[in-house]
């Protein structure tokens, strides 16, 4: 079986504010580290109503804290948004404190709109286009010392320098992403969840191409995932409804908590409405967990992915950990980790 671990976005719901989607947070992830999953990502958005958390080093600090054996990291840090040398410090500092359990997963895009991204950089040194080549390479440089002769950050230490950065992932939704990190030696995620681009194709080339590096020796991927598990199919579909409401808001730019099953079945649907969400539920896998796991199979066979990470957004927390405890015991994570 598949390992299988968590990406958490700390959702806000119409009837959870977003302090108590973060305390959330910290209990899913007491939940799953007792159940055998591999690691829990926090990622990074600013400025939606729907996420409550900004910031994932500070989330992974928090629930490396309160849990025991699974590694916790970013899904990812925007790396745009930040200077590579703050990048640095930060996550040494976490691996320092929690050795061995934490990852660095870093994403091209800012996880926000124009404006809050320009109030993000507006104090930076500020370059037009895309700079992610550039930040990143500045970012393995605070960890390898190799600044060109002369250059004046030879004089500038990212401490603690008795540790090291932890590993690096590079996050995509499209064809440039795969690319790139086999190019670069580094681990690979992708988001199935609301990607464009072809999963398969992504993930296959990514294989086809990785190039082993200082980084890694060989190919590691992961693929992320939307799922939502219940006892039963239609206990499953019901909480979906939250899931399919939100996500035809997002399409039209409203980023808004998400709604309770009884506020998506008494919204009034219109023919062309139906017909987005039954495209949307391409990116995502709904049942008992013998559903799940057979719709799941065919792109995890063809995909082959070396870790499966589950993001399920639900109303209810009991009912997301429901969820994922049935994964669980489907993927047999108990004798994995036996």
């Amino acid at each position: 079986m598949i390992p299988l671990s968590v990406l958490d976005l700390s959702v806000v719901t119409t009837g959870t504010k977003p302090a108590a989607a973060l305390r959330n947070s910290i209990d899913l992830a007491r939940h799953v580290d007792g159940l055998g999953y591999v690691r829990y990502w926090l990622a990074e958005h600013h400025n939606l109503a729907s996420v409550a958390s900004p910031a994932p080093d500070v989330m992974i600090g928090q629930i490396a804290a309160v849990t025991k054996h699974i590694r916790v990291g970013s899904g990812g840090v925007m790396l745009p948004n930040h200077a590579p040398l703050v990048v640095a410090e930060r996550f040494k500092m976490l691996e320092a404190l929690f050795p061995g359990r934490i990852d660095l997963g870093l994403g091209r895009a800012p996880g926000t709109d124009g404006a809050t991204a320009y109030a993000l950089r507006s104090r930076l040194d500020r370059r037009e286009g895309d700079d992610f080549l550039e930040r990143l390479h500045e970012l393995i440089l605070w960890e390898t010392r190799e600044f060109p002769s002369g250059h004046p950050y030879n004089n500038v230490v990212a401490m603690p320098d008795d540790t090291p950065l932890p590993p690096i992932w590079l996050l995509g939704s499209s064809d440039y992403s795969s690319e790139l990190a086999a190019q670069v030696g580094m681990g690979f995620a992708f988001a199935h969840h609301f990607a464009s681009h072809d999963a398969i194709d992504a993930m296959v080339h990514y294989r086809n191409h990785f190039q082993p590096s200082a980084w890694s020796a060989s190919p590691r991927a992961i693929l992320a995932v939307a799922v939502i598990a219940a006892d039963t199919d239609e206990e499953a579909e019901k909480l979906a409804t939250s899931f399919d409401l939100n996500r035809l808001r997002r399409d039209r730019g409203q980023y808004l908590p998400l709604p309770s099953v009884e506020e998506a079945l008494a919204y009034p649907y219109t023919d062309v409405e139906r017909t987005s969400i039954l495209r949307n539920r391409s990116r995502l896998f709904v049942g008992n967990p013998a559903t799940v796991q057979k719709k799941l199979q065919p792109l995890i066979d063809a995909s082959k992915p070396d870790e499966l990470m589950v993001i399920t957004a639900v109303y209810d927390h009991e009912a997301r950990k429901r969820s994922y405890s049935l994964l669980a015991e489907a993927f047999g994570l108990a004798k994995q980790a036996a």
